[in-house]
Order: C-alpha cells, then sequence, then structure tokens
C-alpha cells in the first residue's frame, strides 16, 4: 500500500494553480522535451490542452532544456521528461519546475483508465534518481490506474540505469549488453518507463515499454526508432535545432 501522505503537499500546490487567475506572478509554461516531441508529438498538443483547459492559457515551451529558456523571472514549468526536470531545477535559478506526474497526481480533473490489476514493472529515469517526490508520485498514478507494480532488486534511489546512460562513453555494443542486463532485472516483461530513451533500451533488453504518458491516454507504446546509434543522431539533431 502506498503512503499517500507525502501527496498532499503536492495536492495543495496543484489546487493554488488550479486557483490563480491570469496575470498573478507565477507564469505557467508547458515543455513537453525533445525527446517526447520526436516520439508523438500529438501526445505533447493534447496534454498541451489539458493543461490549458484546467490551468487557463500557457505557453508550449520548446526550446531544449540544454539551452536557456529565456524565461521572465517567476515562471513555472511543467516538465515532462527527466532530464528536462533536472536541468530546470539546477541550471535556472530564476525559474521553478514540477513535473507532469505530479501534476495529474495532485489533480481531480484526470479520468485515470484502468488496467485491471495488470502486473508491471518499472525502471526509474536516471535523473530522478534522488527525486521521492517522482518516485512516488509516478507509483500513485499506477495504482490510480489499477496497476500492479511489481518493483525490481534496484529500484528508486538505487535504480540501474537503463544502460543509455552509458551512451557516448563505451562502445554502442557494450551500451546494449547494459541493456540488456538492466531488462533481466524486470520481475515481469512489461515494464513502466517514463523517459523516451528507457522505451528504447527496454526493446533492446528484450522486454515490453510501458510508456506512462500511453498508460494515460491507453496508447500502445512502440519504440520507433531503438538503435543507440540512429536514435541519439535523432535526438542530437532535434536538440540542435532547438
Amino acid at each position: 500500500m502506498i503512503n499517500l501522505t507525502p501527496f498532499k503537499k503536492t495536492q495543495s500546490r496543484v489546487r493554488q494553480m488550479s486557483s490563480k487567475k491570469r496575470g498573478d506572478t507565477d507564469k505557467l509554461v508547458f515543455a513537453p522535451g525533445c525527446a517526447l516531441m520526436l516520439y508523438k508529438p500529438e501526445l505533447a498538443d493534447k496534454i498541451h490542452r489539458l493543461l490549458i483547459k484546467n490551468f487557463g492559457e500557457m505557453d508550449m515551451l520548446l526550446t531544449c532544456c540544454q539551452h536557456n529558456p529565456l524565461l521572465e523571472s517567476g515562471s513555472k514549468i511543467i516538465n515532462i521528461c527527466p532530464g528536462c526536470d533536472k536541468r530546470f531545477r539546477n541550471d535556472y535559478s530564476e525559474i521553478t519546475t514540477i513535473s507532469l506526474w505530479e501534476i495529474l497526481d495532485g489533480s481531480n480533473f484526470f479520468i485515470f483508465p484502468d488496467y485491471s490489476g495488470q502486473y508491471m514493472s518499472i525502471i526509474d529515469a536516471c535523473p530522478t534518481r534522488d527525486q521521492d517526490r517522482i518516485h512516488d508520485s509516478i507509483r500513485s498514478l499506477l495504482l490510480k490506474m489499477n496497476i500492479k507494480l511489481l518493483e525490481p532488486k534496484n529500484t528508486r534511489a538505487n535504480g540501474t540505469c537503463c544502460g543509455d546512460g552509458s551512451y557516448g562513453e563505451i562502445p554502442t555494443d557494450e551500451v546494449k549488453k547494459l541493456m540488456i542486463q538492466r531488462a533481466s532485472e524486470m520481475p515481469v516483461d512489461d515494464v513502466v518507463v517514463y523517459c523516451i530513451s528507457c522505451i528504447k533500451s527496454v526493446f533492446n533488453g528484450g522486454k515490453k515499454p510501458q510508456y506512462l504518458m500511453d498508460l494515460l491516454f491507453e496508447e500502445e507504446t512502440v519504440p520507433k526508432t531503438y538503435d543507440p546509434d540512429e536514435w541519439h543522431k535523432e535526438l542530437t539533431d532535434y536538440v540542435n535545432k532547438h
């Protein structure tokens, strides 16, 4: 059973956000992240519309988090990508950020699908390894979707990297071996991920990735470009243009 006490603060923040009127100090901005825009931009549009409906007008930030977003001081970014969450937290002191997972977990407007007690495991993204708020929110969302979670031995703050984090540091063949090794730690074939690169890693490792955004909107998770060299070239090209 998940202890829901830590989520009360998030729920309070979400209520405060939803009660804000235009012209308030905090300027909400939605950042889908480069990887999601490559994966399923239509999902980014869908969640953007949902946020506007419930929190009022907000821009969609398409500038990569590796580049200064040049937002006005006091802006709050709603992020999806774990890498974005880390960079917005650490690199830009004039803005704040909150994950979409925290928003949805603290909301009362989202209708969660029912997965009828299906068993899944999970890989926590490396950039959020020290962020219990994200780990807790995601597990709460899975509970709300009636997904029974079987944690791997190495999880949360002690989670093993999916393998993609070593790309560029070791030969690609060795990266693929790490992906297989990490996937082998999963107690069931279906593996929840909330990082697009983790989709590729889990697929390369021989398991079935279940991207959290896809689960929320009852869509199939597809690996698309999954070869590490091809994926990182595609991602780098996109980042350089944004």
